[in-house]
């Protein structure tokens, strides 16, 4: 794995980088990629994969410039011409999905697919999201994951201030980026009709943190796009359910190319 420090639009950002063939810019969640995951290592087997940390997240600067969504939309536009990457397939985990939606609903100029991995950034009437901002670091954990192991496995990582740091650095990205409206973008809805690539909406049936009802809603308003559920996982399926996951994203980029 490579990592770079590339100053983006005014930002140093952090980048880990691997593999080679089509590019594929994964977009990470409100927990930040501090630390390369198996799941990188499957998408990197096809794929040039590109993860950043987000500005104002982890390794990454927190520039002026930084104020909404909005903001890390056109900075993720920015990135991909600074590096003249085209045909991208853009992955995007949670908020990482919502930012993913951000951005194509702007441009799908270099885009070649959409995969949204329980994504925010909706709201619908009568489905509850849970508000991560009042649930405290250890009892978030406890509702990424339907595998209670996996996430006492996740808690049970030392702690060190490095890491300590970077976490108290994230929450308060997110809370600028999502705190009021909590998690959604209310204008959002209405433009999800420009994605024009072909999209993938994967959902874990036990999601605590965003039901895997909000599925339909993202499916609906986007022409053509389909939706997959994936038992017995919750709200990190790239994470808890590895194989199935990555192998119903690289099933779905290999029938565009065929």
């Amino acid at each position: 794995m490579q990592e770079l420090n590339e100053v983006i639009t005014g930002c140093r950002t952090r980048i880990m980088r691997q593999g080679s063939g089509t590019p594929l810019l994964f977009l990470h969640g409100a927990s930040g990629a501090a630390r390369w995951l198996p799941f990188m290592d499957r998408l990197a087997e096809r794929h040039e994969l590109w993860v950043p940390e987000h500005p104002g997240f982890g390794g990454s600067d927190t520039p002026a410039w930084l104020d909404n969504i909005g903001d890390l939309a056109y900075f993720y536009l920015d990135f991909i011409r600074h590096f003249r990457l085209s045909g991208v397939h853009l992955v995007g985990a949670s908020l990482g999905g919502w930012l993913a939606c951000e951005i194509a609903v702007r441009s799908t100029a270099a885009l070649n697919s959409l995969t949204l991995l329980a994504p925010a950034g909706l709201r619908v009437q009568g489905l509850r999201k849970t508000d991560i901002f009042m649930l405290s670091p250890g009892d978030m954990v406890r509702h990424l994951f339907h595998d209670p192991a996996l996430a006492e496995a996740a808690l049970a990582q030392p702690e060190t201030e490095q890491t300590i740091e970077t976490s108290l650095k994230n929450r308060l990205a997110v809370a600028k980026l999502a705190w009021e409206p909590r998690m959604y973008n209310p204008h959002l809805h209405k433009w999800l009709h420009r994605i024009d690539v072909p999209t993938l909406v994967l959902w874990g049936r036990q999601d605590r943190i965003v039901p895997e009802g909000y599925g339909p809603a993202f499916t609906g308003l986007i022409a053509g796009s389909r939706l997959r559920v994936i038992e017995q996982c919750g709200h990190l399926p790239h994470v808890e359910k590895t194989d199935e996951t990555i192998g119903a994203v690289q099933d779905f980029i290999g029938g565009i190319a065929a």
